[in-house]
């Protein structure tokens, strides 16, 4: 029996991580570097510990850069390109389904809890029974960390809780921690592997919650 359903945030609720990309790409653009879109799809997933782009501008130009500034000016434009995004098909149905039938909500993510919980409020996405984020924890994706803290604050056995994720790192991360794993590519993620999620969807208006759940107990 499912009792618990956990999304990911980034790329799955709000594809955010296009806004990323573009940010730090223009900032690399203004410094004559150019970012892979190639390497950066490589790092998607992971928590901010696991690559560093300010430094690794600095070490490409040869010389400190203002942080501050180019930080003040990067996030400004992030903000502003993501401000635009509206949630992906399918979030808003899967949850309102899942409170229907009495199955609690969560959230395991890797980037910041000010980040994640900022756009949920902003976007009316209330009502979460439980968040994790990237602050809450040790170890952020691919260990399994996350998806622990969430069944563990949720009061429900891993292979009770179905995850949803749109990258390979989170893909691993919820089968580490035992749980049923959805896989929704992003943008961006589209060339994942994604061999170890139970079941691979475009887009989450694919099926409903229920058709999915039924799934699960097979």
């Amino acid at each position: 029996m499912v009792r618990a359903l956990v999304f990911d945030f980034d790329g799955l609720i709000l594809d955010t991580e296009v806004p990323v990309f573009t940010a730090w790409s223009e900032a690399y653009a203004r410094h004559g570097q150019r970012l892979s879109p190639e390497f950066w799809t490589s790092i998607i997933g992971y928590g901010a510990d696991h690559f560093d782009p300010l430094a690794d501008l600095e070490r490409r130009v040869g010389r400190p850069l203002d942080r501050d500034v180019l930080q003040a000016a990067r996030r400004e434009r992030q903000l502003e390109l993501t401000m635009e995004l509206d949630v992906l098909p399918g979030v808003r149905e899967w949850r309102r389904e899942a409170v229907e039938r009495g199955v609690r909500l969560g959230v395991a993510s890797s980037s910041g809890r000010s980040w994640v919980t900022g756009h949920l409020e902003r976007l009316g996405l209330d009502g979460w029974d439980c968040v994790r984020c990237g602050d809450d924890v040790a170890r952020t994706k691919p260990a399994p960390d996350l998806y622990l803290a969430v069944v563990e604050c949720l009061g429900v056995a891993p292979h009770e809780a179905v995850a949803v994720e749109d990258s390979g790192v989170g893909v691993r991360a919820a089968k580490a921690a035992g749980l049923y794993c959805v896989a929704v590519p992003s943008a961006l993620t589209a060339g994942h592997d994604f061999g170890r999620a139970d079941l691979v969807l475009p887009s989450l208006a694919e099926l409903s919650f229920s058709d999915v759940a039924r799934r699960v107990r097979r």
